[in-house]
Protein backbone atom coordinates (compact mmCIF):
# COMPACT_ATOMS: atom_id res chain seq x y z
CA UNK A 1 0.00 0.00 0.00
CA UNK A 2 1.96 2.06 -1.09
CA UNK A 3 3.74 4.53 -3.10
CA UNK A 4 7.47 5.67 -2.46
CA UNK A 5 5.81 7.90 0.01
CA UNK A 6 4.59 4.83 1.54
CA UNK A 7 1.17 5.12 -0.14
CA UNK A 8 0.20 1.47 1.50
CA UNK A 9 0.23 3.48 5.09
CA UNK A 10 -2.44 5.84 4.54
CA UNK A 11 -3.17 5.67 7.94
CA UNK A 12 -6.14 7.30 9.38
CA UNK A 13 -7.69 6.92 12.68
CA UNK A 14 -10.96 4.56 12.34
CA UNK A 15 -13.36 7.08 13.06
CA UNK A 16 -14.29 10.46 10.60
CA UNK A 17 -12.58 12.78 13.00
CA UNK A 18 -9.34 10.64 11.72
CA UNK A 19 -6.38 13.16 10.54
CA UNK A 20 -5.35 11.98 6.72
CA UNK A 21 -1.73 10.49 6.07
CA UNK A 22 -0.23 12.38 3.26
CA UNK A 23 2.69 10.51 1.19
CA UNK A 24 2.93 6.09 1.37
CA UNK A 25 1.26 0.60 2.17
CA UNK A 26 2.08 1.93 3.34
CA UNK A 27 1.26 8.39 1.99
CA UNK A 28 1.73 9.27 5.30
CA UNK A 29 1.38 12.28 7.63
CA UNK A 30 4.09 14.87 7.31
CA UNK A 31 6.65 16.08 10.40
CA UNK A 32 8.16 18.60 8.43
CA UNK A 33 8.31 20.12 5.19
CA UNK A 34 11.50 18.54 4.41
CA UNK A 35 11.08 14.77 4.82
CA UNK A 36 12.81 14.45 7.65
CA UNK A 37 12.52 15.35 11.91
CA UNK A 38 15.22 16.21 13.59
CA UNK A 39 17.19 13.22 15.12
CA UNK A 40 18.63 12.15 18.90
CA UNK A 41 21.84 10.81 19.67
CA UNK A 42 20.54 7.93 21.54
CA UNK A 43 23.61 8.19 23.94
CA UNK A 44 21.04 9.40 26.62
CA UNK A 45 19.23 11.88 27.96
CA UNK A 46 21.73 13.34 31.02
CA UNK A 47 19.17 11.60 33.49
CA UNK A 48 20.97 8.33 33.47
CA UNK A 49 18.72 6.51 31.65
CA UNK A 50 18.74 4.43 28.34
CA UNK A 51 17.86 6.36 24.97
CA UNK A 52 16.81 4.35 22.76
CA UNK A 53 16.11 5.51 19.41
CA UNK A 54 13.68 4.23 16.80
CA UNK A 55 13.79 5.42 12.95
CA UNK A 56 10.31 5.67 11.00
CA UNK A 57 8.51 7.14 8.14
CA UNK A 58 5.51 8.68 7.70
CA UNK A 59 3.04 7.83 11.00
CA UNK A 60 3.14 4.22 12.52
CA UNK A 61 0.55 5.00 15.24
CA UNK A 62 2.73 4.04 18.55
CA UNK A 63 3.19 7.65 19.48
CA UNK A 64 -0.45 8.13 18.56
CA UNK A 65 -1.18 5.41 20.61
CA UNK A 66 0.59 6.47 23.73
CA UNK A 67 2.90 2.88 23.90
CA UNK A 68 5.91 4.81 24.08
CA UNK A 69 5.16 6.58 26.90
CA UNK A 70 3.23 3.02 28.12
CA UNK A 71 7.04 1.20 27.80
CA UNK A 72 8.24 3.82 29.45
CA UNK A 73 6.13 3.38 32.36
CA UNK A 74 6.85 0.00 32.58
CA UNK A 75 10.68 0.74 32.15
CA UNK A 76 12.09 3.65 33.81
CA UNK A 77 15.57 3.21 32.83
CA UNK A 78 14.59 3.77 29.50
CA UNK A 79 13.41 6.81 27.09
CA UNK A 80 12.56 6.81 23.43
CA UNK A 81 13.29 8.77 21.06
CA UNK A 82 11.47 8.47 17.37
CA UNK A 83 13.18 9.73 14.67
CA UNK A 84 10.71 10.70 12.16
CA UNK A 85 11.32 10.90 8.21
CA UNK A 86 7.63 11.49 6.16
CA UNK A 87 8.95 10.06 2.62
CA UNK A 88 10.17 6.75 3.05
CA UNK A 89 12.39 7.42 -1.07
CA UNK A 90 13.99 10.01 1.45
CA UNK A 91 13.96 7.31 4.62
CA UNK A 92 15.71 4.56 2.93
CA UNK A 93 18.74 5.75 1.22
CA UNK A 94 19.68 7.32 4.52
CA UNK A 95 19.23 4.22 6.12
CA UNK A 96 21.12 1.97 3.45
CA UNK A 97 24.06 4.52 4.18
CA UNK A 98 24.06 3.99 7.67
CA UNK A 99 24.25 0.78 7.73
CA UNK A 100 26.90 0.51 5.42
CA UNK A 101 28.73 2.66 7.50
CA UNK A 102 28.08 1.08 10.03
CA UNK A 103 27.30 3.85 12.08
CA UNK A 104 24.45 6.41 12.82
CA UNK A 105 21.51 3.86 12.59
CA UNK A 106 18.96 4.16 15.13
CA UNK A 107 18.60 1.32 17.59
CA UNK A 108 14.81 0.23 15.92
CA UNK A 109 14.69 0.70 12.41
CA UNK A 110 11.33 0.53 9.98
CA UNK A 111 11.25 -1.28 6.85
CA UNK A 112 8.27 -1.10 4.55
CA UNK A 113 7.77 -4.04 2.44
CA UNK A 114 8.81 -2.39 -0.58
CA UNK A 115 11.71 -2.17 0.83
CA UNK A 116 12.14 -5.67 2.57
CA UNK A 117 13.58 -7.83 -0.14
CA UNK A 118 16.51 -5.30 -0.60
CA UNK A 119 17.40 -5.36 3.07
CA UNK A 120 17.14 -9.04 3.19
CA UNK A 121 18.95 -9.79 0.25
CA UNK A 122 21.61 -7.39 0.32
CA UNK A 123 21.91 -5.72 4.51
CA UNK A 124 21.12 -9.37 5.90
CA UNK A 125 24.22 -8.91 7.89
CA UNK A 126 23.35 -5.69 9.28
CA UNK A 127 20.46 -6.47 11.22
CA UNK A 128 20.59 -8.78 14.02
CA UNK A 129 18.68 -12.53 13.71
CA UNK A 130 15.36 -11.61 15.53
CA UNK A 131 13.88 -15.44 14.85
CA UNK A 132 16.54 -16.58 17.93
CA UNK A 133 14.23 -13.88 20.45
CA UNK A 134 10.29 -14.04 19.23
CA UNK A 135 8.23 -16.85 18.38
CA UNK A 136 7.97 -16.86 15.07
CA UNK A 137 4.51 -18.52 15.08
CA UNK A 138 2.86 -15.35 15.80
CA UNK A 139 3.01 -13.78 12.79
CA UNK A 140 1.24 -14.95 9.56
CA UNK A 141 3.81 -17.32 7.47
CA UNK A 142 4.32 -15.24 4.48
CA UNK A 143 4.66 -11.62 6.71
CA UNK A 144 7.50 -13.93 8.15
CA UNK A 145 8.91 -15.14 4.57
CA UNK A 146 9.43 -11.74 3.09
CA UNK A 147 11.84 -11.04 6.74
CA UNK A 148 13.72 -13.82 6.26
CA UNK A 149 17.41 -14.14 4.94
CA UNK A 150 18.19 -17.63 2.81
CA UNK A 151 19.84 -18.86 5.49
CA UNK A 152 17.12 -18.48 7.64
CA UNK A 153 17.70 -15.13 9.48
CA UNK A 154 14.24 -13.10 10.48
CA UNK A 155 15.72 -9.03 9.99
CA UNK A 156 12.30 -7.64 10.72
CA UNK A 157 9.38 -8.32 13.25
CA UNK A 158 5.95 -7.87 11.31
CA UNK A 159 3.88 -4.87 11.94
CA UNK A 160 0.91 -4.18 9.85
CA UNK A 161 -0.37 -6.04 6.50
CA UNK A 162 -3.22 -4.78 3.84
CA UNK A 163 -5.39 -6.99 3.20
CA UNK A 164 -7.75 -6.71 0.19
CA UNK A 165 -11.77 -6.04 -0.27
CA UNK A 166 -14.16 -4.65 -2.35
CA UNK A 167 -15.55 -1.46 -0.55
CA UNK A 168 -18.50 -0.29 -2.76
CA UNK A 169 -21.48 2.22 -2.83
CA UNK A 170 -24.85 0.75 -2.33
CA UNK A 171 -27.00 2.95 -3.25
CA UNK A 172 -25.06 3.44 -6.69
CA UNK A 173 -25.23 -0.07 -6.74
CA UNK A 174 -29.44 0.07 -6.09
CA UNK A 175 -29.56 2.91 -8.65
CA UNK A 176 -27.95 0.59 -11.39
CA UNK A 177 -30.21 -2.69 -10.98
CA UNK A 178 -27.15 -4.23 -9.22
CA UNK A 179 -26.93 -6.76 -6.16
CA UNK A 180 -26.14 -4.56 -3.28
CA UNK A 181 -25.87 -7.59 -0.61
CA UNK A 182 -22.52 -7.85 0.37
CA UNK A 183 -21.90 -11.57 0.30
CA UNK A 184 -23.73 -12.09 -2.48
CA UNK A 185 -21.64 -9.71 -4.10
CA UNK A 186 -18.65 -11.21 -3.15
CA UNK A 187 -20.23 -14.06 -4.42
CA UNK A 188 -20.91 -13.30 -8.01
CA UNK A 189 -17.07 -12.09 -8.69
CA UNK A 190 -15.50 -14.55 -6.29
CA UNK A 191 -12.42 -15.99 -7.18
CA UNK A 192 -11.15 -13.78 -10.51
CA UNK A 193 -10.89 -9.72 -10.42
CA UNK A 194 -12.00 -10.48 -14.15
CA UNK A 195 -15.38 -11.17 -12.49
CA UNK A 196 -15.79 -7.87 -11.02
CA UNK A 197 -14.70 -6.16 -14.32
CA UNK A 198 -17.16 -7.83 -15.84
CA UNK A 199 -20.00 -6.54 -13.45
CA UNK A 200 -18.88 -3.23 -14.12
CA UNK A 201 -19.74 -3.61 -17.58
CA UNK A 202 -23.21 -4.57 -16.05
CA UNK A 203 -23.16 -1.37 -13.83
CA UNK A 204 -22.22 1.23 -16.66
CA UNK A 205 -25.58 -0.10 -18.73
CA UNK A 206 -27.71 1.76 -16.22
CA UNK A 207 -25.27 3.66 -14.21
CA UNK A 208 -26.48 6.73 -12.30
CA UNK A 209 -25.60 9.72 -14.45
CA UNK A 210 -21.92 11.52 -13.67
CA UNK A 211 -20.73 7.96 -11.87
CA UNK A 212 -17.97 5.13 -13.25
CA UNK A 213 -17.84 2.07 -11.90
CA UNK A 214 -14.33 2.24 -10.60
CA UNK A 215 -11.95 4.85 -9.78
CA UNK A 216 -8.95 3.41 -12.13
CA UNK A 217 -7.44 0.66 -13.94
CA UNK A 218 -4.37 1.10 -11.50
CA UNK A 219 -6.51 0.32 -8.86
CA UNK A 220 -7.80 -2.75 -10.33
CA UNK A 221 -4.26 -3.76 -11.22
CA UNK A 222 -2.82 -3.29 -7.95
CA UNK A 223 -5.56 -5.48 -6.37
CA UNK A 224 -5.07 -8.21 -8.40
CA UNK A 225 -1.18 -8.66 -8.93
CA UNK A 226 -1.06 -8.25 -4.59
CA UNK A 227 -2.61 -11.65 -5.10
CA UNK A 228 -0.47 -13.38 -7.92
CA UNK A 229 1.78 -16.43 -5.89
CA UNK A 230 4.10 -14.78 -8.62
CA UNK A 231 4.69 -11.34 -10.00
CA UNK A 232 8.04 -9.50 -10.54
CA UNK A 233 10.37 -12.13 -9.32
CA UNK A 234 10.64 -15.92 -9.29
CA UNK A 235 11.77 -18.18 -6.24
CA UNK A 236 15.07 -18.29 -7.43
CA UNK A 237 15.38 -14.12 -7.31
CA UNK A 238 15.16 -13.97 -11.08
CA UNK A 239 13.06 -11.05 -12.99
CA UNK A 240 10.36 -12.26 -14.94
CA UNK A 241 7.89 -9.63 -14.90
CA UNK A 242 7.39 -9.42 -18.37
CA UNK A 243 6.40 -13.04 -18.80
CA UNK A 244 4.70 -13.79 -14.86
CA UNK A 245 1.25 -15.34 -15.31
CA UNK A 246 0.16 -12.88 -12.54
CA UNK A 247 1.29 -9.60 -14.04
CA UNK A 248 -0.49 -10.59 -16.92
CA UNK A 249 -3.63 -11.48 -15.91
CA UNK A 250 -3.54 -8.07 -13.28
CA UNK A 251 -2.56 -5.68 -16.71
CA UNK A 252 -5.40 -7.59 -18.97
CA UNK A 253 -7.91 -7.00 -16.19
CA UNK A 254 -6.63 -3.66 -15.82
CA UNK A 255 -6.62 -2.74 -19.99
CA UNK A 256 -9.60 -3.53 -20.20
CA UNK A 257 -10.74 -1.08 -17.90
CA UNK A 258 -8.45 1.64 -19.06
CA UNK A 259 -9.80 0.99 -22.73
CA UNK A 260 -13.73 1.02 -21.62
CA UNK A 261 -15.93 3.50 -19.84
CA UNK A 262 -16.00 2.15 -16.63
CA UNK A 263 -13.16 3.97 -14.57
CA UNK A 264 -13.16 7.69 -13.72
CA UNK A 265 -9.17 7.40 -14.91
CA UNK A 266 -8.43 9.31 -11.45
CA UNK A 267 -4.79 8.71 -10.23
CA UNK A 268 -4.91 7.14 -6.63
CA UNK A 269 -3.67 9.71 -3.95
CA UNK A 270 -3.91 13.17 -6.26
CA UNK A 271 -6.53 15.61 -5.10
CA UNK A 272 -8.87 14.62 -7.73
CA UNK A 273 -9.43 11.51 -6.86
CA UNK A 274 -9.80 12.69 -2.81
CA UNK A 275 -12.74 15.04 -5.28
CA UNK A 276 -13.77 11.42 -6.56
CA UNK A 277 -14.99 10.29 -3.04
CA UNK A 278 -16.57 13.65 -2.16
CA UNK A 279 -18.61 13.53 -5.08
CA UNK A 280 -19.76 10.05 -5.27
CA UNK A 281 -18.04 9.74 -8.96
CA UNK A 282 -17.25 6.01 -8.80
CA UNK A 283 -18.85 3.05 -7.30
CA UNK A 284 -16.21 1.07 -5.95
CA UNK A 285 -12.87 0.44 -5.20
CA UNK A 286 -10.21 -2.07 -4.21
CA UNK A 287 -10.27 -1.55 -0.71
CA UNK A 288 -7.11 -2.82 1.52
CA UNK A 289 -7.94 -2.65 5.48
CA UNK A 290 -5.88 0.85 5.79
CA UNK A 291 -8.56 2.44 3.65
CA UNK A 292 -11.26 2.30 5.38
CA UNK A 293 -10.45 5.60 7.49
CA UNK A 294 -9.40 7.22 4.30
CA UNK A 295 -12.79 6.85 2.37
CA UNK A 296 -14.91 7.70 5.58
CA UNK A 297 -12.62 10.99 5.83
CA UNK A 298 -12.78 11.99 2.20
CA UNK A 299 -16.43 11.23 1.47
CA UNK A 300 -17.02 12.60 5.11
CA UNK A 301 -20.65 12.81 6.23
CA UNK A 302 -22.57 12.37 2.85
CA UNK A 303 -21.35 9.07 2.55
CA UNK A 304 -22.76 7.54 5.83
CA UNK A 305 -23.92 4.41 5.20
CA UNK A 306 -23.65 4.48 1.48
CA UNK A 307 -20.74 2.48 1.47
CA UNK A 308 -20.54 -0.87 2.15
CA UNK A 309 -17.56 -3.40 2.26
CA UNK A 310 -17.18 -6.82 0.39
CA UNK A 311 -14.84 -9.98 0.44
CA UNK A 312 -12.36 -9.20 -2.27
CA UNK A 313 -12.33 -11.73 -5.72
CA UNK A 314 -8.91 -13.75 -4.12
CA UNK A 315 -7.22 -12.46 -1.27
CA UNK A 316 -4.05 -9.79 -1.90
CA UNK A 317 -2.06 -7.46 0.16
CA UNK A 318 -1.05 -4.02 -0.13
CA UNK A 319 0.95 -2.55 2.19
CA UNK A 320 2.93 -3.01 5.71
CA UNK A 321 5.71 -2.80 6.97
CA UNK A 322 8.38 -4.42 9.81
CA UNK A 323 10.54 -3.57 12.71
CA UNK A 324 14.41 -4.29 12.82
CA UNK A 325 17.56 -4.04 14.51
CA UNK A 326 20.51 -3.25 13.13
CA UNK A 327 23.66 -4.64 14.63
CA UNK A 328 25.10 -1.03 14.49
CA UNK A 329 22.56 -0.11 17.49
CA UNK A 330 23.55 1.35 20.17
CA UNK A 331 21.66 -0.09 22.46
CA UNK A 332 21.07 -3.60 20.75
CA UNK A 333 19.60 -5.64 23.63
CA UNK A 334 17.01 -2.47 24.61
CA UNK A 335 16.50 -2.54 21.19
CA UNK A 336 15.38 -6.10 20.48
CA UNK A 337 13.06 -6.18 23.65
CA UNK A 338 11.44 -2.64 22.93
CA UNK A 339 10.99 -3.97 18.79
CA UNK A 340 9.36 -7.19 20.11
CA UNK A 341 6.68 -5.53 22.79
CA UNK A 342 6.02 -3.01 19.89
CA UNK A 343 5.16 -6.04 17.60
CA UNK A 344 3.38 -7.95 19.90
CA UNK A 345 -0.13 -8.72 19.97
CA UNK A 346 -1.55 -6.50 22.56
CA UNK A 347 -0.01 -3.61 20.83
CA UNK A 348 -0.79 -4.23 17.52
CA UNK A 349 -4.37 -4.19 18.74
CA UNK A 350 -4.03 -1.12 20.28
CA UNK A 351 -2.69 0.42 17.25
CA UNK A 352 -5.57 -0.82 15.07
CA UNK A 353 -7.89 0.89 17.91
CA UNK A 354 -5.92 4.01 17.12
CA UNK A 355 -5.39 3.95 13.40
CA UNK A 356 -6.29 1.65 10.49
CA UNK A 357 -3.37 -0.50 10.48
CA UNK A 358 -4.51 -4.10 10.45
CA UNK A 359 -1.98 -6.41 12.47
CA UNK A 360 0.03 -9.32 10.91
CA UNK A 361 -0.32 -11.54 14.10
CA UNK A 362 -3.27 -13.68 13.70
CA UNK A 363 -4.23 -14.08 17.54
CA UNK A 364 -5.02 -9.99 18.14
CA UNK A 365 -7.76 -10.43 15.45
CA UNK A 366 -10.39 -12.01 17.63
CA UNK A 367 -10.52 -8.73 19.79
CA UNK A 368 -10.21 -6.28 17.13
CA UNK A 369 -12.89 -3.56 17.03
CA UNK A 370 -13.68 -0.99 14.88
CA UNK A 371 -14.96 2.01 16.10
CA UNK A 372 -18.88 2.25 16.35
CA UNK A 373 -19.21 4.94 14.51
CA UNK A 374 -17.02 3.60 11.43
CA UNK A 375 -19.03 0.02 11.48
CA UNK A 376 -21.70 2.32 11.12
CA UNK A 377 -20.57 4.27 8.55
CA UNK A 378 -19.82 1.05 6.39
CA UNK A 379 -23.44 -0.15 6.35
CA UNK A 380 -22.40 -2.78 9.97
CA UNK A 381 -20.41 -4.35 7.58
CA UNK A 382 -18.42 -7.30 9.35
CA UNK A 383 -15.28 -5.42 8.88
CA UNK A 384 -12.69 -7.15 11.15
CA UNK A 385 -13.74 -10.99 9.65
CA UNK A 386 -13.61 -9.55 6.12
CA UNK A 387 -10.08 -8.45 6.30
CA UNK A 388 -8.76 -11.21 9.31
CA UNK A 389 -10.24 -13.98 6.96
CA UNK A 390 -8.62 -12.27 3.83
CA UNK A 391 -5.33 -12.22 5.48
CA UNK A 392 -5.06 -15.62 6.73
CA UNK A 393 -5.08 -17.13 2.84
CA UNK A 394 -2.66 -14.58 1.39
CA UNK A 395 -0.64 -15.98 -0.65
CA UNK A 396 3.30 -15.76 0.02
CA UNK A 397 4.88 -14.01 -2.89
CA UNK A 398 8.74 -13.83 -3.84
CA UNK A 399 9.85 -10.06 -3.35
CA UNK A 400 12.57 -8.66 -5.31
CA UNK A 401 14.94 -5.59 -4.78
CA UNK A 402 12.92 -3.69 -7.68
CA UNK A 403 9.65 -4.51 -6.85
CA UNK A 404 8.56 -0.84 -6.14
CA UNK A 405 10.06 0.85 -9.23
CA UNK A 406 9.06 -2.27 -11.45
CA UNK A 407 5.57 -1.69 -10.33
CA UNK A 408 5.50 2.35 -10.30
CA UNK A 409 6.74 1.81 -13.68
CA UNK A 410 3.50 -0.67 -15.14
CA UNK A 411 1.25 1.34 -12.50
CA UNK A 412 2.07 5.35 -13.19
CA UNK A 413 3.11 4.64 -16.43
CA UNK A 414 1.98 1.55 -19.02
CA UNK A 415 -1.61 2.04 -17.36
CA UNK A 416 -1.78 6.21 -17.01
CA UNK A 417 -0.49 5.93 -20.66
CA UNK A 418 -3.45 3.73 -21.68
CA UNK A 419 -6.13 5.42 -19.45
CA UNK A 420 -5.34 9.04 -19.49
CA UNK A 421 -3.54 10.13 -22.61
CA UNK A 422 -5.50 7.13 -25.12
CA UNK A 423 -2.38 5.15 -25.66
CA UNK A 424 -3.00 1.44 -26.81
CA UNK A 425 -2.33 -1.45 -24.32
CA UNK A 426 0.76 -2.11 -26.52
CA UNK A 427 1.95 1.39 -26.29
CA UNK A 428 1.33 1.07 -22.45
CA UNK A 429 3.36 -1.78 -21.86
CA UNK A 430 6.44 -0.85 -24.62
CA UNK A 431 6.16 2.86 -21.95
CA UNK A 432 6.32 0.68 -18.81
CA UNK A 433 9.31 -1.68 -20.55
CA UNK A 434 11.48 0.68 -21.73
CA UNK A 435 11.25 2.58 -17.72
CA UNK A 436 11.98 -1.04 -15.92
CA UNK A 437 14.99 -1.54 -17.97
CA UNK A 438 16.09 1.58 -16.89
CA UNK A 439 15.81 0.76 -13.38
CA UNK A 440 17.15 -2.87 -13.75
CA UNK A 441 20.20 -1.18 -15.82
CA UNK A 442 19.41 -3.37 -18.94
Amino acid sequence: MRTSTRRSRKLVVFAAVAALATGALAGCASDADDGSSNSDSGNGDGTGKTTLTIGTFGVFGYKQAGLYDEYMKLHPDITIKENVTTRTDVYWPKVLTRLQAGSGTDDVQAIEVGNITEAVQTQGDKFVDLGKDVDKSQWLDWKNAQATTKDGKLIGLGTDIGPMAVCYRKDLFERAGLETDRTKLAAQWKGDWAKYVDLGKEYMKKAPSGTKFVDSASSVYNAAVGGATERYYDKDGNVVWDRSPGVKKAWDAAMTVATSDMSAKLKQFDPTWDQGFANGTFATVACPAWMIGYIEQKTGDSGKGKWDVAAAPAASNWGGSFLGVPTAAKHQKEAVALAKWLTAPEQQAKVFAKQASFPSVPSAYPDLKPQAATTAYFANAPLTQIFSDAAKVIPAQPLGPKDKPIDTAISDIGILQVEQKGKSPAQGWDAAKNEIKDVLGQ
